[in-house]
């Protein structure tokens, strides 16, 4: 698979007190990032895969519109979270505070850029189940057999945030053939030591027990104030709110069982793609601690650890965004080492 050029190849590195030489630590210098294309220049579709019963809504774009016959783009699939669908956490719009979308970025530097609803989240088919993460895997399976089918590309890369890493993490170890590269934002592993989930605990009788969570406008501000107030701009918080809440006011409860109650849910010694694991600073989800351990486990040599400064748990809606963009383009542009 060809991808764009790369305007760095550095990953930027915090590894205090690890004692890993992992990488180079970089400083980057102001408008590293490619200018992106303005929104009207990209072309967007939608599409929907089947599950069984099951619809999945998926939503794509990329710079110009399909052509028989071109040169493939580089695939990359987003996979959302826990409490927000994919187009108000990929592709969301916050007029007036400059782009947002992780969806524009990584189209205007060359991806053909995919994302989809999980079962019982935004367009997609609303059911009985918890929305699990083995149900997160099998989603990810049909969606991606589509993307294939649609792109002429048997292997893609993958980007999942924090739930959806565990998603996107499990379902690279049940199909390494159709993952090229992986990157997991605000990943947990055992989750040992993570104040988020050991203040969502307090809740894992009312999970078992139910299917559904409330997630109101409160709830969806918290994801951006729970771990480093003046992290992220909370009109981002409100404009996330006002794009999600159209389709209801509460969630699935699966993602927050398993990470409250079945960690780890992913061996690390079974992903065998080229792996990035990614955090911010401030991000409460898990520990410096249990991502290195995780890393540490990754069978491929071909992976990075990466701490970004001045951002929580929402990597690529901080303030700080850019440090995001930057690292995970750098990763997925890397040129594939030659055998020795």
């Amino acid at each position: 698979m060809q991808r764009p050029d790369a305007a760095s190849r550095r990953t930027l590195l915090k590894l205090a007190g690890s004692g890993l030489a992992l990488g180079t630590v970089a400083r980057l210098a102001p408008g590293t990032a490619a200018a992106q294309p303005a929104a009207g220049t990209l072309w967007t579709g939608e599409y929907w895969a089947k599950k069984g019963a099951v619809s999945l809504n998926l939503f794509r774009k990329r710079a110009g519109a399909p052509v028989k016959g071109e040169a493939p783009k580089p695939v990359l699939f987003l996979v959302h979270g826990s409490s927000v669908s994919s187009r108000p956490t990929f592709d969301l719009a916050v007029p007036g505070k400059g782009e947002y979308s992780l969806m524009n970025v990584f189209a205007g530097y060359g991806f053909d850029v995919w994302t989809m609803d999980h079962e019982n989240y935004g367009s997609s088919s609303r059911t009985e189940g918890n929305s699990d993460i083995k149900s997160g895997a099998a989603d990810l399976e049909a969606g991606s057999a589509l993307v294939s089918r649609e792109t002429g590309q048997p292997k893609m890369c993958f980007l999942g945030e924090s739930s959806g890493a565990l998603r996107v993490a499990a379902f690279a170890v049940a199909h390494p053939e159709r993952v090229d590269r992986l990157v997991l934002m605000a990943f947990t592993y055992t989750g040992a030591g993570s104040p988020t989930l050991q203040k969502r605990a307090e809740q894992v009788e009312y999970y078992r027990t139910h299917n559904r969570r409330k997630r109101d406008r409160e709830m969806i501000r918290s994801i951006f104030t729970r771990d480093k107030a003046g992290s992220a701009d909370l009109a981002v918080a409100d404009a996330m709110a006002d794009a999600e809440l159209p389709f209801g006011d509460t969630a699935p409860t699966g993602t927050y069982l398993d990470m409250t109650a079945n960690l780890p849910v992913v061996d690390p010694a079974k992903v065998l793609s080229p792996t990035l694991v990614v955090r911010g600073e401030f991000d409460g989800i898990a520990t410096e601690q249990d991502l290195l351990d995780f890393y540490r486990k990754l069978p491929n040599a071909d992976r990075q650890f990466s701490i970004l400064p001045g951002l929580a748990h929402s990597l690529a809606l901080g303030l700080n965004r850019k440090l995001f963009w930057h690292c995970a383009r750098g990763f997925l542009d890397m040129p594939r080492p030659s055998p020795i």
